[in-house]
């Protein structure tokens, strides 16, 4: 007896009910998700990142800073994220919402990003660190991305988007010759305006802990 078809018809449903399980029962829970509206504050979170922000993304990609850096905050109990500083809450289905292709990432060679517009507001503090890490992070194995960067001649007034190095730092590395300005690329601008867009404060439900109800005492 040919028993092909009848395996095949096994291998077909096994890999049917896979699919529906992980694939369409994600889609619909999760493909209907949208912004969060908050009538007490008469506005949607998560806020829509600006044009600059999303060709910033896609610096971020281009780089591969997703094999090193993950955006995903865990519940404590589950990881020590919220100790590290990493996020005030959980990261949840609705705050990325907006984002085509999640970095959720793979590894932690550096730190968690998903919160690192609210935890590094300045955009100074961003510039200097994708120049040079050690500036900012001493100690860190993250790899300088100068070519973010133009070192060119100052013509006319200098640009308020120069670099401001330390002056000892820029004497010995040889970036104080006179005339002269380091200046961020279009590139290393989407990806700092990118970087700051990363900040999930807002507190939806769903990201709210569980507390178990009270019981009142005597009853089982």
């Amino acid at each position: 007896m040919n028993r092909g078809p009848l395996i095949f018809l096994g291998i077909f449903l096994a890999l049917a009910f896979s699919w529906t399980g992980i694939v369409l029962t994600n889609q619909i829970q999760y493909g209907s998700l949208t912004p969060y509206y908050d009538a007490n504050e008469g506005k949607a979170y998560p806020d829509k990142p600006s044009g600059l922000a999303e060709r910033g993304r896609l610096v971020y990609q281009d780089l591969g800073c997703l094999y090193c850096h993950s955006q995903q905050v865990r519940r404590p109990g589950f990881g020590g994220d919220t100790e590290r500083g990493w996020g005030d809450r959980q990261s949840v289905a609705r705050d990325y919402v907006y984002e085509k292709r999640v970095f959720l990432g793979t590894m932690r060679t550096g730190p968690d990003l998903r919160n690192i517009g609210a935890r590094q507001p300045s955009v100074d503090w961003h510039f200097l660190h994708l120049f040079d890490p050690q500036l900012t992070s001493p100690g860190s194995i993250m790899a300088p991305f100068r070519f973010l960067f133009e070192y060119r001649q100052v013509i006319g007034e200098r640009s308020p988007k120069a670099l401001k190095l330390p002056v000892d730092y820029a004497r010995s590395h040889g970036w104080d010759r006179s005339g002269y300005e380091l200046v961020p690329t279009p590139r290393a601008e989407g990806l700092v305006a990118y970087l700051l867009s990363l900040k999930d404060t807002y507190e939806f439900p769903e990201a709210k802990p569980y507390v178990p109800p009270k019981q009142e005492v005597g009853s089982k």
